[in-house]
């Protein structure tokens, strides 16, 4: 069993922060990635709202983002592993046990960052056409639809930045909404209004998903006059929120009732020495920049603990 002075569970633009900060404190943390660096930013088109990293002439990707936050890690002595996080104990205090796929550890401290994954629909045929025609992510699928018809499900940030981002390789995009109104922010909302390939269906529901083989329709429903219909499509994107990573938190820290990790103002969780940012405690925000900060303040509060441990 190894043993750790700080292990960071999850490799987010939370956790990348955490450890730039422990590393540059001489903590030599550990970073437990996942399967994949970066978490959900690793799969964002186009970055626009994250302060300094901008340029005139191309708009930064999230991949982008996430190399640079890696190197900067790394660069201060922050080391990663691709692995994952499937126990913790934290009952008899520090030091800590992880357990991962490969590994056991003992940590003096840790900082859990481990975001958030797509919620799905749960309808018939979604689980079958994953990976042949529904996706949750079209940065990562939209090439392989270029020039057919897609079906963007959702409202928010998330769907309204991926609808726009498959309109350079579709050939209609269609964002059906349960609502009569978007709930993204007014500069998504104008540039998917604006853009002639993307159409609109309001107050409309996915029931099913048809097909063989590959998608090759959606069943909907009007939720208010209950009218169904069929409507033929080549992909559906789903973009409906999220739900935090914590299964394997639970029993181990304070959770709210939607399976969040409960912090305090100091980013600390219900176990001392134990702390938590990004979107595993944050369901209001969920952008990049709060992400950071949130990993700002729990690796400097870590940093503080073991300090007076000392």
């Amino acid at each position: 069993m190894e043993r750790e002075k700080v292990i960071i569970i999850g490799s987010g633009p939370a956790g990348l922060t955490a450890a730039i900060y422990t590393a540059r404190a001489s903590l030599n943390p550990l970073v437990i990635a996942g399967s994949q660096i970066g978490g959900q930013i690793a799969l964002t088109a186009e970055v626009e709202n994250y302060p300094g990293f901008w340029n005139d002439e191309k708009t930064p990707t999230g991949p982008e983002l996430v190399e640079v936050m890696q190197k900067q890690a790394e660069h201060f002595g922050a080391r990663l592993e691709y692995d994952e996080v499937v126990e913790v104990d934290f009952s008899k205090g520090s030091p800590f046990y992880v357990k991962t796929y490969g590994k056991e550890y003992m940590a003096d401290a840790v900082i859990v960052t481990a975001g958030a994954s797509p919620r799905r629909l749960g309808v018939p045929g979604e689980e079958d056409f994953i990976g042949r025609g529904v996706s949750y992510c079209g940065t990562c699928d939209g090439f392989f639809f270029r020039g057919k018809d897609v079906v963007v499900v959702g409202g928010g940030d998330s769907a309204l930045e991926e609808g726009i981002f498959l309109t350079k390789f579709a050939n209609s995009v269609q964002v059906l909404h349960r609502r009569e109104e978007l709930r993204g922010g007014v500069a998504l909302q104008k540039r998917a209004f604006d853009n002639e390939k993307i159409s609109f269906t309001w107050n409309t529901v996915v029931e099913e998903v048809v097909g063989n083989g590959t998608v090759q329709a959606v069943k909907t429903r009007n939720v208010k006059t209950g009218e169904m219909a069929e409507r033929p499509i080549d992909g559906v994107f789903i973009f409906i929120g999220h739900y935090p990573n914590s299964k394997f938190l639970e029993g181990r820290l304070e959770m709210d009732e939607h399976g969040y990790v409960i912090t305090d103002e100091l980013m600390r969780t219900s176990v001392e020495g134990v702390y938590a940012a990004g979107e595993i405690q944050d369901a209001t925000y969920r952008q990049i920049g709060t992400s950071v900060g949130q990993g700002v303040a729990a690796a400097m509060q870590c940093e503080r603990w073991l300090s007076t441990r000392e």
